[in-house]
């Protein structure tokens, strides 16, 4: 009896469906990309159950003649690819033929279409890949219905998250398409409500604008760099305007949002001297390019693309980022260059370089570390968040302040201990994009227990009450946009969702080097908080809190032993 055999074509239909229905987010990006193809200027997308019970996504484009339609159904069969030589130069956003057919078989799908000026269309419905019934029906453009995601294929359906993640997941995906293409209007209703409303835009600037807010956006610094057959245009933020996570970063590569580590390295470096460690860029970049040099079929999902001249593009990226930086954030620079000593041998000192070595305000403080009995000894501020005091025996104990009092107000919110909160005098309003403002209310509990009392304002705009003590003076929208990446993460393993928030929460309220110099009461108070935490030797994110130099060190590094 033989072993091998040919799969039948509802099988090969199901297996084609895994490489582009991963859930109903890749589903909504499939059938956008399709009427982003067809010329559409006005989509709208409806969503039932966080689409697992309903995408319906209509658009007034180049709808289909009744032959074409039945076609579009069948695997493999598209009106962008003629021959091989059109893989190899790819112009537009969807070109996997199985796509439609795909989605179909893994759902009950009906598609209604009639090209400009024509009447009447045709509809017709499928079943698991099977078409049930063609019929003529009214129609303008293109309307697809898909219904009951993966209701043939229950082992897929169990491994989707739960709706509020999932629903996310399509916020973004639509975001994202409208980051995109900003003359292309859309409409999205989920949850009883239009949760994103975006009219035309004139240019990349009014959909941000959109999306984001005013304020947001005059934030951004722009980015514009043209060269024979490639340019990049977009934002980015600009010098000491970061974030703790990847929540704001858009790469688009002829229109298709997409991943490219190369691309995001050259924009790191870019960056260089500027970024601190664990920080990350707001970018919204559009790279566009011949389509015969850059590869978009890496990926079946078309998340990543390949360049044939990799090396080139890094340098093109980097130097049009870092032209931006130093055009529009040259006070950043001077004051990160100013703020560095170097001495022989690497070792870097950022501070006021005559001020290096000077005690901080009260000249001393008490550490409870093992100091051969010295109660109160000196401390030295280095710059930055970084202090000195003796040990005792010849050496030096080094403390990352910063790092030293994350750690005891990460312990303190674990806890259960409110930080200490601010009523603000003037509440704080926050535009949010739609996939955060369902994040915050869904999390408002939560955010409330950590000293951030929010208030729904309507839209995907809130009001931001109370702030923990020590962030006053914070980017709210970053402190919320950081809090809320973790939130839609979730939980993880390893890691509750209420200790990254907490993690994060201290990151952003813990003394920082911009304030001004801590005072020996402070320092004296928080080395006692530290002796009595849990884990008093990391932060909250791994790195040190403090280091030792004894007295051998101290010899090997100036040569005497």
């Amino acid at each position: 009896m033989p072993r091998v055999t040919v799969l039948s074509d509802a099988l090969k239909n199901k297996i084609a469906a895994g490489e582009v229905v991963e859930r109903p987010a890749s589903v909504l990006r499939e059938l956008l990309e399709n009427a982003l193809d067809a010329r559409a200027r006005l989509l709208e997308v409806d969503v039932q159950g966080a689409g697992k019970r309903l995408i319906r996504v209509s658009d007034d484009g180049e709808g289909m003649e009744r032959e074409d339609a039945l076609l579009a159904l069948k695997r493999h069969a598209t009106s962008k690819i003629e021959s091989e030589e059109d893989l190899l130069s790819i112009a537009t956003m969807g070109f996997r033929g199985e796509a439609l057919p795909s989605i179909a078989s893994v759902s009950r799908l009906t598609l209604a279409t009639a090209p400009r000026g024509a009447s009447p269309g045709v509809r017709i419905e499928a079943e698991g890949g099977e078409v049930r019934e063609v019929r003529e029906a009214p129609a303008h453009g293109t309307s697809v219905e898909v219904r009951d995601l993966f209701f043939n294929t229950p082992a897929r359906k169990k491994f989707l998250k739960r709706d509020a993640t999932e629903l996310m997941h399509v916020i973004e995906t639509a975001t994202a398409l409208a980051l995109s293409h900003p003359e292309v209007g859309l409409t999205l209703r989920a949850v009883g409500k239009e949760t994103l409303l975006l009219a035309r835009a004139a240019d990349l600037r009014e959909r941000l604008s959109q999306v984001y807010g005013t304020e947001f956006v005059s934030e951004l610094l722009m980015v514009q760099r043209e060269r024979a057959g490639l340019s990049l245009t977009g934002f980015v933020s600009p010098p000491r305007k970061f974030r703790e996570g990847r929540s704001h970063q858009h790469l688009f590569i002829n229109r298709r949002p997409v991943r490219n580590p190369s691309v995001a390295h050259a924009l790191y470096a870019a960056y260089e001297g500027l970024l601190p460690r664990q920080m990350h860029p707001i970018f919204f970049l559009h790279l566009a390019l011949d389509p015969r040099v850059v590869d978009v079929n890496v990926h079946p999902a078309k998340r990543e693309v390949r360049f044939s001249d990799q090396d080139g593009i890094y340098r093109f990226v980097r130097r049009a980022v870092a032209d931006a930086l130093r055009g529009g954030g040259e006070e950043g620079v001077a004051e990160a260059e100013e703020g560095t000593a170097f001495f022989p041998g690497g070792l870097g000192v950022a501070a006021e370089p005559r001020a290096a070595f000077a005690p901080a305000p009260g000249g001393t403080g008490s550490l409870p570390l093992p100091l051969e009995g010295q109660e109160s000894p000196p401390f030295l501020y280095l710059g930055e968040t970084f202090l000195a005091f003796p040990d005792g025996g010849g050496g030096l104990f080094l403390l990352d302040y910063h790092a030293a009092h994350e750690r005891v107000l990460f312990e303190r919110l674990l806890r259960g201990m409110r930080l200490e909160r601010r009523e603000l005098l003037f509440p704080e309003q926050v535009t949010l994009t739609a996939s955060e403002h369902l994040a915050v209310l869904a999390g408002r509990e939560m955010l409330g227990d950590m000293g951030i009392e929010v208030e729904d304002f309507g839209g995907s705009t809130v009001l931001v009450r109370t702030l923990p003590e020590g962030l006053e003076e914070a980017d709210v929208r970053g402190v919320l946009s950081d809090l809320l990446g973790e939130l839609r993460r979730g939980e993880r393993p390893g890691r509750s969702l209420r200790e990254a928030l907490a993690a994060r929460l201290a990151c952003h309220a813990a003394w920082r080097g911009k304030r001004s110099r801590v005072t020996a009461e402070e320092v004296s108070a928080l080395l006692g908080d530290l002796g009595r935490a849990e884990n008093p030797e990391h932060c909250p994110h791994g790195r040190p809190t403090r280091v030792r130099l004894a007295a051998e060190d101290l010899q090997r590094l100036f040569g005497r032993k």
